[in-house]
C-alpha cells in the first residue's frame, strides 16, 4: 500500500476514527525523496534487526521490513497499532509493540545487535537518545528525524555546546545527514526537521555519574564564567577550582559553552585523581 499520499492517510486515520494528534507530535513523511534518504542513512544489510520508534501509519517500517531482517515497531498510540497491522499485513517481519517506548522494558531488543530509526518529536528527543546511548546494550546506530534547530544543538562544537550536546558527544559521534522541509509531512509542522545519524563510541572509562555532575555543574549558569559556576554548584573554593582549571588548560574566565568534550573528560580524570569530589 502506497501511503505517502495525504488523502490515503486522511482515509486511513478516518476509517479508524482518529486524528494526527499534536500531543504525540504526529505529522506523517509523505515525500518519498526523504524516506529514501532515511533508508540509505540506515545502510540495512539483510541480516540487520531494525528497533522503530513512533512508527505512526507504517510509512517508513514498509521500506525498512522489505530491507532488514526483522523490524520491532513500538508505537504508542493504540490507534496507529491498529492502522499497522492493516498497513503491514504483507511484512510477516514486523513486530507491532503497543508501548511508551521511554517505559519499554529493554527484553524484545537486547539479545541481538540492532539498529535504532525514529521520526521523533521535540518532548522525546532527550530522553530517548539518553536511554538507548546510557543503555548497557546500545544500538549499533541511531538514525533520527527531529526539529532542525534540536538536531543542530547535538552536533554543536565551540563556542556553542550546550548540556545536550555534551550528553550526546559524550556517548557517540552525531552528524547531521540532511534538512528537510515541514512540507515534507502531513499536517505540516510549524518548523523544519533533519536527519541525524549517531554512532555511539565503545563503552567510556570515565564515571558517568561524576562527569556528568561536574558538566550540570557548569551549565548551572551557561551566560555566568565556569569558575564560578563550578564552585557554586560543587561547593568549592573559587581558587581551587580556578587553579583546576589552569592544570587542565581551561581560563576560569571562560563559558561552559566554550569546552570540547575532551575538556570534560580531562576534569572529570582531574577530580578523580586527586579525590576532590
Amino acid at each position: 500500500m502506497e501511503l505517502t499520499f495525504p488523502k490515503i492517510i486522511k482515509n486511513l486515520l478516518d476509517k479508524y476514527g482518529t486524528w494526527p494528534s499534536k500531543g504525540l507530535g504526529q505529522n506523517f513523511l509523505i515525500d518519498k525523496n526523504v524516506l529514501k534518504k532515511i533508508i540509505d542513512s540506515a545502510d540495512i544489510k539483510s541480516d540487520d534487526i531494525i528497533l522503530e520508534v513512533g512508527p505512526g501509519i507504517g510509512t517508513l517500517t514498509c521500506e525498512l521490513a522489505k530491507k532488514a531482517k526483522k523490524v520491532i515497531a513500538v508505537e504508542k498510540d493504540e490507534k496507529m497499532c491498529k492502522i499497522l497491522k492493516e498497513t503491514l499485513t504483507d511484512y510477516k517481519n514486523v513486530e507491532i509493540i503497543n508501548a511508551d517506548i521511554l517505559k519499554l522494558n529493554p527484553k524484545p531488543y537486547a539479545l541481538y545487535p540492532y539498529k535504532l530509526v525514529a521520526n521523533i518529536p521535540y518532548y522525546l528527543t532527550s530522553p530517548l537518545i539518553r536511554k538507548f546511548l546510557e543503555s548497557s546494550n546500545q544500538p549499533t546506530e541511531i538514525i533520527l528525524m527531529l526539529q532542525k534547530e534540536v538536531a543542530q544543538r547535538i552536533c554543536a562544537k565551540p563556542p556553542q555546546m550546550s548540556l545536550l550536546a555534551v550528553s550526546v558527544q559524550f556517548y557517540a559521534e552525531p552528524k547531521i545527514i540532511s534538512y528537510v522541509s515541514k512540507n515534507c509531512f502531513w499536517p505540516a509542522p510549524k518548523v523544519d526537521s533533519a536527519i541525524i545519524k549517531i554512532i555511539p563510541f565503545k563503552k567510556q572509562n570515565i564515571p558517568s555519574d561524576l562527569f556528568f555532575r561536574i558538566v550540570k555543574a557548569g551549565f548551572s549558569q551557561p551566560r555566568k564564567q565556569l569558575a564560578g559556576n563550578l564552585s557554586k554548584s560543587l561547593k568549592l573554593d573559587k581558587k581551587i577550582v580556578e587553579s583546576w582549571l589552569l592544570k587542565n588548560n581551561i581560563k576560569p574566565i571562560q563559558r561552559a559553552e566554550t569546552l570540547f568534550v575532551k575538556d570534560w573528560e580531562a576534569l572529570t580524570n582531574f577530580f578523580t585523581d586527586t579525590g576532590y569530589l
